[in-house]
């Protein structure tokens, strides 16, 4: 099974001004509507942007995936030393 990412983008209806997100297809040609009043004079808004950190926390003591004991093998330890042994 192939999985596609749809982007979510932000609309505004021309007719009521309610702002709304809809999943589009990269290239699709799909027609919108209000789910308020049905209308489909819909204008795409600019959206803020979300910023995801994905930044490991580090506490002492423990290893990066966050087990107690040492480990010996990926994605831990680096060559032969576990990264728990390092804090």
């Amino acid at each position: 099974m192939r999985c596609y990412e749809m982007p979510i983008y932000e609309y505004q209806c021309k007719a009521c001004d309610t702002v709304t997100e809809f999943l589009v297809g990269v290239g699709e040609d799909t027609v919108i509507s209000c789910p308020d009043c049905g209308s489909t004079d819909m204008e795409k808004v600019m959206s803020t942007a979300s910023i995801l950190n994905r930044a490991v926390e580090r506490i002492p003591g423990r290893t990066c995936c966050g087990r107690e004991e040492r480990c010996d093998t990926p994605q831990c330890s680096t060559g032969e030393t576990c990264r728990r042994d390092k804090t």
